[in-house]
Order: structure tokens, then sequence, then C-alpha cells
């Protein structure tokens, strides 16, 4: 992973915890971070795929998670240290809900990312019991569905034409 997508991995993976917290527990808090981790980690590979990607993304901004919030109904009001929420962006989270809703789109995303930016993602591709228990809400397909449209097409498109361009 390059270090210079750590403050939209961070953000992306606090916000996906804040929207949809885990279960109770420290334990159950560590597995839902190492997936929503994970999710954030291969999506922020694919959107920002060479080092020229990560300085445009220093240089513009994400973007913040303003549509996210209003999306999700989350209220940032009680939040004292709400710096981090202009680091969230909009399409990274999107495409991560979409690979923690499918953990068979996970795997294809993993393959079509650069394994060193992604790095080991088994608890995303192939989560077993105990992490669908800790994370009941961030594996909800239904309760991820609003925040995976908003971006799902460019995502299966890109999936898509790197398969067609193998094939």
């Amino acid at each position: 992973m390059s270090a210079d997508l750590s403050p939209v991995i961070a953000a992306g993976t606090r916000w996906l915890l804040t929207a949809f917290p885990p279960a109770p527990g420290a334990f159950s808090r560590a597995l839902a971070g190492a997936q929503a981790q994970q999710a954030v980690t291969v999506a922020a590979a694919l959107r920002y795929p060479t080092a020229i990607d990560a300085e445009l993304l220093h240089l513009l901004g994400p973007g913040g998670s303003a549509r996210l919030d209003w999306l999700t109904g989350a209220d940032d009001g009680d939040d004292h240290d709400a710096d981090w929420r202009t680091w969230v962006d909009e399409t990274v989270v999107s495409w991560a809900a979409c690979l923690l809703a499918d953990p068979a789109l996970a795997a294809d995303a993993r393959h079509r990312a650069d394994g060193d930016q992604a790095g080991e993602v088994t608890r995303l591709t192939r989560p077993s019991a105990q992490e669908h228990d800790a994370a009941p809400l961030l594996r909800h397909p239904d309760l991820l569905e609003p925040i995976a449209a908003l971006h799902r097409a460019p995502l299966l498109d890109l999936l898509d034409n790197e398969t067609a361009a193998l094939g």
C-alpha cells in the first residue's frame, strides 16, 4: 500500500465503521475494522493505481463525506475531531461498500488491484462466520446499497474492462 493513500484509507475505514458500527466488544471491533480497512484499501488501490494518481489526490483533495453523511443520516455534530471527514473519498467508500456486500466481487477486485498496494485481504474475500457476526451491519447488502449504488457502475466497468483485456 502506498503511504500516500493512508489518509484516505484511514478516513474511509473510520467512516464505514461509524456509519455501520460493529457488534459490541473489542474483538468484534477489531474484526470489523480489519474487514473495512481491507475493503477500503482494495478500493483505493483500484481508484488510485499509480503514484501520479495519489499525488493528484493530495493536490485536489478527496472531496469529503458530506454526501455520504447525508445519505446515511450521519450526524457529525458531536464529533469534535471531524477534520478526518475531509479525507473521505466518496468513490472509494462506495466501492468498498460494493466489495463488503459481495465477497466474489471483492476477489475479482483484489486480482485487478496491484498486489503490493492491496495486501492480504482474506477477511474481505473469504469472511468467516465469526467475521460476519462481528460486522453484521457492515456486511449487510441491503444496508450498504445506498452507498454502494453511488459508484457501482464505474467499478463494474473497470473490472469488466480488465477481464475483457485478459480474455
